[in-house]
């Protein structure tokens, strides 16, 4: 089942229609550890809509609310790889590919909701950086519990210049406004996601595309319960929290985002996330 928020509630997607929950708060909504069995009885107790994908089309939103986005680094060998590259002429190469093989993962904050878009918004890129890249990750739905109850698509922007310059400014090289986006709904299962689940990524200049690449998660070095044991460890979230998982799609060190460009990300089952940058 799909889950999204729109400005006046919320609106599942199953195979069968639409159903409109209005005035439900997303807070309190997704932290659910049996989320999928709430969506389930919702479906079969409130009659499906007739005009779902056009309340979508002028409604909705990114799914975060009070939620924090945090995100974790060099989970693929093409991150650690490009990682490496970017920084060589600051030294800070072998940090990345020590943090690769350590047990402990690169974990850090992105964002809160006032600086995430969703699909069909507009990411940015940083005015102070010449070299900018999205990098499409899956990102998981969390509980307070610490309990993965669905999965979304996140476009992890990134300043390389800024992050290659010294790793120490990676905090300005990924987080500032609309550094981010997230949608287009919650993917909610019980179970986890096939490990051939393949990220796909498109960026199009002026109608033709400059740069596609693809990767499956199972090249993923670590395991998102690995990831969520870390980041849950010594901070609480009382309303849940989102997780990007990692990238392992990285364009090429010639290539740089421009404005104008549309980022689509497509993670099926969840959907396509499509962006332009402003």
């Amino acid at each position: 089942m799909k889950l999204y928020k729109i400005k006046t509630g919320v609106v599942i997607e199953t195979d069968h229609g639409f159903h409109l929950l209005e005035g439900e708060n997303w807070d309190t909504f997704v932290n659910d550890d049996n989320l999928f069995g709430k969506l389930a009885a919702i479906v079969r107790a409130v009659e499906p809509i007739e005009n779902g994908q056009q309340l979508l089309n002028s409604r909705l939103e990114a799914p975060i609310q009070s939620q924090e986005l945090w995100a974790s680094g060099v989970t693929y060998i093409r991150s650690k790889i490009g990682r490496q590259e970017e920084s060589k002429n600051s030294g800070g190469g072998e940090f990345y590919a020590r943090v690769y093989e350590a047990e402990r993962p690169e974990l850090f904050f992105k964002a809160t909701s006032h600086r995430v878009v969703g699909s069909g918004g507009k990411v940015r890129i940083r005015q102070d950086s010449n070299w900018n890249v999205p990098e499409p990750e899956l990102t998981l739905m969390i509980t307070s519990s610490g309990k993965i109850v669905g999965y979304t698509i996140g476009n992890d922007m990134s300043s390389r210049s800024i992050e290659g310059e010294n790793p120490l400014y990676l905090p300005q090289a990924k987080t500032y406004d609309g550094c981010a986006a997230l949608g287009p709904c919650i993917y909610v299962t019980e179970e986890p996601l096939p490990a051939d689940t393949i990220i796909h990524l498109e960026i199009a200049r002026n109608n033709a595309p400059v740069f596609t690449g693809s990767v499956d998660i199972k090249q993923m070095k670590r395991t998102p319960e690995g990831l969520v044991s870390y980041l849950y460890r010594e901070c609480s979230f009382p309303h849940g929290s989102l997780l990007m998982t990692g990238a392992g799609i990285i364009p090429p060190s010639d290539f740089s985002l421009q404005s104008g460009d549309e980022i689509r990300i497509t993670i099926q089952p969840i959907g396509m996330l499509v962006n332009t940058v402003k």
